[in-house]
């Protein structure tokens, strides 16, 4: 794998994360019954914050991104989509560890949420993020970062 860079996202990046988003649920979301591709797309374009969320990049080729939002108890992960071709290579875990070591975050609660049945638990749980709670879609993660 070459090296991958992480950008901030712009305003104008907002459509091209909405399709990747969709190609990316697509499969799991279809698994549970709740795959609608507009939706899928228009909940991207409500709760995206071009000032938190993340491009991964490749040789300047988008890759995948990933949101990293203050709360008040320390961080929301989320929108943390990789194109299927680069998954399972270590794209995950060096973004996921980039973003755990950053100024601030040490001491701090990170949360996120993965739907059910997602391979994508497994690299949470690698990283020691444990499960909250849970219902018929999502299951609720958090962890506080040592």
């Amino acid at each position: 794998m070459k090296q991958i860079t992480l950008r901030q996202s712009q305003p104008s990046d907002v459509e091209i994360i909405a399709n990747l988003r969709a190609i990316v649920l697509r499969n799991d979301l279809t698994r549970l019954g709740r795959f609608d591709e507009e939706k899928v797309r228009q909940r991207f374009r409500n709760a995206f914050n071009s000032v938190h969320t993340w491009i991964i990049e490749e040789d300047s080729s988008l890759i995948g991104c990933v949101a990293f939002k203050p709360t008040l108890d320390g961080y929301l992960l989320e929108h943390f989509y990789i194109q299927s071709i680069y998954q399972g290579k270590g794209v995950g875990s060096q973004v996921l560890q980039n973003l755990l070591e950053q100024n601030g975050v040490k001491g701090k609660r990170v949360s996120l949420n993965v739907l059910q049945g997602s391979s994508a638990r497994r690299l949470y749980e690698r990283f020691g993020f444990k499960v909250d709670r849970e219902d018929l879609i999502d299951v609720y993660m958090s962890m506080t970062v040592e």
